[in-house]
């Protein structure tokens, strides 16, 4: 497991400026932890860089953008992509038999699931084929990028790829009754993760969460000689998630969302980083807050932990920045609705005994039980209940100022890093937030 080390102090404004580049390694959709980043580098006046994961027309065969799609990307970015499609995994890559991963789904149901056998040698064909793809498409794109920097220039790579749910239909149910089912509609995640299908999700997020880390540095190695050679820096930036602490009882505590299945990948994609900086590469994944995007939908009660950042802000000194973010959260509350009626309830559920058997870090991460996914889901209906418009509510608002606040650390670390894993906890994001 890896050594539990928090980023406790702000970090020293970075010395990135007007010709230097910043590449983000994977593509922006929405609004999510990438646009922090990508905000802090257009803010410094740096060149960005971007790669795309390519597109598949009905799951077809793997292809760089159009033109129109080129300009919409790169107008979303701010900068330059490069047209090379790096869309990791294997889930649609087909073996010797013609079936691709997806396709061996199909028909897999939440009542059979655990007991469901699948090709388990054809899929791990395919995962091979997939990493080949990738790997060879990643070689064109690290030598495209070698023509984009400059002499003198020093270079931060922010590697963003996550996620690796295989696309198929009938994985989505099994999936809504493992994250979200309680009662009759509860699924372990226990049993599912050790079923064929279970390895199967394991691999794939390996694949694209974790893999690409350490297959981007292995291929800009040339790169990074190049740019450390003139005297200049390159560093290497990845998102990671390893629970966070949040005030509990006024101590900051360590929690984590169960069951968080990518927590697995998560931990490979620590381990790569760490492996690197063995090597001398200045490679950090930055374990970050738990926050509501379109991404995290799925995972319902992972947002539960955020609200006592408003807590932590004001903890932490308060302030004309902690002012702002509390009044325009009071302002999405129902009438009569209270911030501090608010952080009662998700401090009454943090601090409940149901969660006491998923608070070891060492164990994590940790499989859901009925009766705390039965908790959690009705925690968290109630806690956004409690805001006027569901499609606008306090966990929103408070996701924008954690992704704001962990670009700007990891922006500023990164300039000057000082280890392959740190925690951003919500003690460290309301001070950044306050200054």
């Amino acid at each position: 497991m890896t050594q539990y080390t928090p980023l406790a102090q702000l970090p020293e404004t970075a010395g990135y400026g007007k010709g230097d580049i910043f590449v983000l390694f994977g593509e922006l959709f929405g609004r999510g932890y990438a646009n922090g980043i990508v905000d802090e580098a257009k803010k410094a006046g740096m060149t960005i860089v971007g790669a795309t994961v390519g597109r598949r027309d009905n799951n077809g065969p793997l292809r760089s953008l159009t033109p129109e799609e080129l300009a919409a990307a790169e107008a979303n970015l701010g900068g330059k992509i490069i047209n090379v499609p790096l869309e990791a995994g294997f889930d649609l890559e087909p073996a010797t038999d013609g079936l691709t991963p997806a396709d061996r789904l199909k028909g897999v149901k939440p009542d059979t699931v655990v007991e469901t056998k699948l090709d388990m040698a054809a899929i791990e064909e395919s995962r091979r084929k997939g990493r080949a793809r990738f790997r060879d498409n990643l070689a064109l794109f690290a030598k495209e990028l070698e023509g984009l920097i400059p002499a003198g220039a020093n270079v931060l790579i922010a590697h963003t790829m996550a996620g690796g749910i295989p696309r198929v239909r009938t994985l989505m149910p099994i999936l809504n009754r493992v994250f979200k089912g309680q009662g009759d509609r509860y699924l372990a995640s226990g049993p599912f993760w050790n079923s064929d299908v279970g390895q199967l999700c394991s691999l794939s997020f390996d694949e694209v969460t974790a893999d690409t880390f350490d297959a981007l540095m292995a291929a800009t190695a040339g790169l990074r000689s190049r740019v450390e050679g003139s005297g200049s820096r390159i560093s290497y930036s990845a998102y990671g998630y390893h629970g966070c602490a949040v005030l509990i009882g006024g101590e900051y505590r360590w929690q984590s969302y169960t069951p968080y299945l990518q927590g697995w990948a998560k931990i490979r994609l620590e381990e790569a980083a760490a492996k690197a900086w063995q090597g001398g590469v200045k490679a950090t994944v930055y374990n970050s807050p738990e926050i509501q995007t379109n991404s995290s939908a799925l995972f319902l009660g992972v947002e539960i932990s955020l609200y006592p950042l408003l807590a932590a802000l004001r903890k932490e000194g308060g302030g004309p920045a902690a002012t702002a973010i509390e009044d325009a959260c009071q302002g999405l509350l129902k009438e009569g609705e209270t911030l501090d009626s608010l952080l009662g309830k998700a401090e009454a559920y943090l601090s409940s005994p149901v969660l006491k058997p998923f608070g070891t870090y060492e164990e994590w991460p940790h499989h859901n039980t009925a009766e705390q996914a039965g908790f959690m889901l009705t925690v968290s209906d109630e806690l956004m209940a409690m805001s006027a418009d569901t499609k606008n509510v306090v966990c929103a608002e408070l996701s924008k100022s954690v992704f704001q606040a962990v670009g700007r650390l990891m922006f500023d670390h990164s300039w000057n890093p000082q280890a392959p894993v740190l925690w951003l906890n919500h003690d460290i994001i309301a001070r950044r937030l306050i200054a």
